[in-house]
Parts: structure tokens; C-alpha cells; sequence
């Protein structure tokens, strides 16, 4: 017997989903028949892959290592197709792409139905994760491409900028802030700024703005509460008091009161500098070019340029 892409793929579904039911559903087959594949492979290896007594189900000790060299296989076996796409000019397939939570609600609705209906031929499939979540996906083969906020500097990982984004002050009508058009830098040390929960590469931002140290950004504000969602920040500015820092794109829409809460900064221009990471040995370059262009297009042209502003690094 050999062993076959079609067993390793089964054997990465069940890794990703938990549940061999899971698996056979997202594999477009019965579950007696991957079941029986994956059987068959065991009992070829002479062990056990899978703890079935388990829920979710989970590799075993010696079954960790072989999926590990499962998604490799399939992913270089992959390459082939890819190869010959990428020569015959060929733009299609699937593409699975991960972006964070600070940019999905601003940017995805600018680029997605654009990039499909240019490039007809292609499947968009978006996942919506934290940093962490999306570099991991990327080793594991789960997505091809990440929208994220670099650099990185992570090993194994390509760069490739599509943007430059503003960070500005969105402000209480009670706040100080109110009053002055520009703000310091050292002014944001302050106990009444709203932050976003832990995990998010725009809260490290801010708090490299503000801080040289993490431990001087304290919080004295009426309710303890850190949130994954900028639009919250934004409203519990609105209700509670305070301020928060936003991204130009999360305000491009803002109506004309919303744009007289907004504030810059003095003596400098912080930037978040967004692009499209993805793994060293992917092959569709074409797709990615494809991608690039299409987001380019469809943001403000000035957010092109690097030198429009200083890169507040996260990492």
C-alpha cells in the first residue's frame, strides 16, 4: 500500500475541525469513507493517529508529527498546479485570506466584491483573526495570505506593503482635547484613554505611541473594560467620556460630527504600515499581485506613500 494526498488531506481536515464528522463535510465526503482511509493508513503505520476518546478529537503523541508532515506534503504537492498556473498567466482558485479584526469592517467591503468581479475566476474565503491566529493559520496551510499591520520580522514570513494608515485622536465632547486641534504625543499618557483588549496589534501600537514603558498606561475611567471592537471604543468615547485612537480608514466615513471629534498630531505623523503577508514558499505570486492591485486601487491614493508619516511599530 502507499500512502496518498487524498489520506494526508483527510488527516489535516480532522486535525482542523475537531470531529471526523466535521471533516468528512468539510471534505465533500461520507465520514464512513475517510474514516476507513484514515483506518487504513493506521494500520498501514502501524499506529494510532487520532484519539477518538477524546472530544474534540486530538492527534496522539507520535500522530502530532505525522500531520505535521502532512500539511507539508500537501502544500508542496500543491506548488504543482500553482507552478503551472502562475506560467500560463493563469489568475484563479481559491483564496484564503485572514485579516485582523482592525481592519476587516473598513477594508474588506472596499476591495472583495472588486477582486472577484475583476478576477472572475477566483473564490474568495475570508477569516477574520487576530495577528497570532493569522500567522499561525499561515504555517499550518489553513490560509494562503494575511491583511495585517507589519513589520513582523517573523521567520518563514514574506511582506509585501499595500498601505500606510493614520492613527488620529477620536475625542469626548467634554475632553480637553476638545479645545485644541492638534495633540502631544505625551499628552496621551493619560488615565482616560479607551484600549483595545489584549491580542490586538493596534493596541501595542498605541501603546508604543503613547509610552517607552508598557506599565505607565494605567486606565481611570468609569467602567473597566477593554474591547475588541474599535466602533465600541468609538461609542463608549461617545457615552462615557474620554478618547481613543482610530485608524484613517475607520473614520473615512465619519459624518461631519463624527470628523470634528477627530484630532492629529503635533511634530508627528504616526502610521500603521498594512500589507499582505504570506508563507516564503508560496507559489501563486500572480494572485497575490492580483490582490495587491485591487486593494490599492481602492484606498485613498494618498495612503500609498511610506513617507507620508513615522511607522509605529507593535512588535
Amino acid at each position: 500500500m502507499n500512502i496518498t494526498l487524498t489520506q494526508l488531506e483527510y488527516l489535516i481536515a480532522v486535525e482542523q475541525h475537531g470531529s471526523f464528522s466535521n471533516a468528512a463535510e468539510a471534505s465533500f465526503v461520507t465520514q464512513p469513507t475517510l474514516s476507513m482511509q484514515i483506518k487504513k493508513l493506521e494500520e498501514f503505520l502501524g499506529v494510532t493517529i487520532f484519539d477518538r476518546s477524546k472530544h474534540p478529537v486530538t492527534p496522539t503523541k507520535v500522530g502530532k508529527p505525522i500531520i505535521t508532515q502532512a500539511y507539508q506534503i500537501v502544500r508542496e504537492a500543491k506548488k504543482i498546479k500553482d507552478i503551472v498556473d502562475q506560467h500560463k498567466g493563469i489568475i484563479g482558485g481559491e483564496l484564503r485570506v485572514g485579516i485582523i479584526p482592525t481592519l476587516a469592517p473598513y477594508l474588506l467591503p472596499r476591495f472583495a466584491g472588486a477582486l472577484v468581479k475583476e478576477y472572475q475566476d477566483v473564490s474568495l474565503v475570508v477569516k477574520e483573526w487576530q495577528t497570532e491566529e493569522i500567522l499561525s493559520a499561515l504555517k499550518n496551510d489553513r490560509i494562503d495570505v494575511g491583511i495585517l499591520v507589519t513589520p513582523l520580522k517573523e521567520n518563514g514570513i514574506q511582506e509585501m506593503p499595500l498601505f500606510y494608515e493614520e492613527l488620529r485622536v477620536y475625542t469626548s465632547k467634554a475632553h480637553p482635547f476638545e479645545n485644541q486641534l492638534e495633540v502631544d504625543v505625551a499628552d496621551l499618557q493619560s488615565p482616560d484613554i479607551w484600549l483595545l483588549s489584549s491580542g490586538h496589534c493596534f493596541r501595542d501600537q498605541v501603546i508604543n505611541l503613547c509610552s517607552e514603558s508598557k506599565d505607565k498606561m494605567t486606565n481611570n475611567l468609569p467602567i473597566a473594560y477593554e474591547s475588541g471592537s474599535l466602533e465600541t471604543l468609538r461609542k463608549l468615547v461617545d457615552k462615557e467620556g474620554g478618547f481613543t485612537l482610530l485608524p484613517e480608514l475607520a473614520i473615512d466615513e465619519f459624518d461631519e460630527e463624527g470628523q470634528e471629534r477627530i484630532r492629529t498630531f503635533k511634530d508627528t505623523r504616526p502610521v500603521r504600515e498594512v500589507s499582505l503577508v504570506y508563507s516564503k514558499d508560496f507559489a501563486k505570486q500572480s494572485l497575490l499581485e492580483a490582490l495587491k492591485k485591487v486593494i490599492q486601487k481602492n484606498v485613498p491614493k494618498a495612503m500609498l506613500k511610506k513617507e507620508r508619516g513615522n511607522i509605529v511599530e507593535w512588535r
